[in-house]
């Protein structure tokens, strides 16, 4: 009797072969997810190093943050600015001011005289400038005289949004000087469906 349940015993511990395969698979998943997590790893440090590497050297992500370039970009958009020094009238720029990061229109180059009338139309070395990104004009808020020439190694911006921007009509921000300079802004990354290039 006691025999006979030592073998009964016996063939219940005994794994079946769909036991065995089952394992077998079990043993392969988790080798297969141990080198698919170690590869992610990997990827993902990759790409860490590269994302810095790329944005200390060429291009900067930012995130917009006020209103001051609506309807251009508005606040919680995510751009990308190329690191550049020089820039032409019309063109998006990103700068720092105050341990802030501000965006802005480049308006006027070193050397350039900037008027501004009552209605708000900007005039660069006595020509009407054709702002078609406006949805409004405005002087104000300004505290400086126009005409006003733009100091050397500096370039005069703009809000997109002129009544609430400040700016360089304002001698709290002032014209922005070449130390101050991230880079040109040029390509809308997020959100999706206004992904693109920014014109000027």
């Amino acid at each position: 009797m006691a025999e006979e349940n030592k073998k009964e015993v016996e063939q219940l511990e005994r794994p079946s072969l769909d036991d065995l395969r089952a394992e077998l698979k079990r043993e392969n998943n988790k080798k297969e997810y141990s080198k698919v997590f170690r590869n992610t790893i990997v990827i993902l440090v990759v790409v860490a190093a590269l994302s810095v590497l790329i944005s200390s050297f060429f291009v900067t992500v930012l995130k917009v943050t006020g209103e001051s370039m609506s309807p251009t970009l508005e606040s919680g958009q995510i751009v990308l600015a190329s690191n550049s020094k020089e820039f032409e009238a019309g063109e998006l720029i990103a700068f720092y001011y105050n341990n802030k990061v501000l965006i802005k229109r480049v308006i006027g180059s070193p050397g350039d005289w900037i008027n501004i009338d009552s209605d708000g139309n900007v005039y660069v070395n006595g020509v009407l400038l054709e702002e078609t990104y406006l949805t409004e004009k405005s002087l104000t808020p300004t505290d400086i005289t126009f005409p006003y020439q733009v100091p050397e190694n500096r370039y005069f911006v703009l809000g997109d949004h002129r009544s609430v921007s400040i700016d360089s009509r304002s001698t709290t921000v002032g014209c922005v000087s070449e130390e101050q300079l991230i880079g040109k802004v040029l390509f809308r990354l997020y959100p999706i469906n206004v992904f693109g290039k920014l014109s000027n």
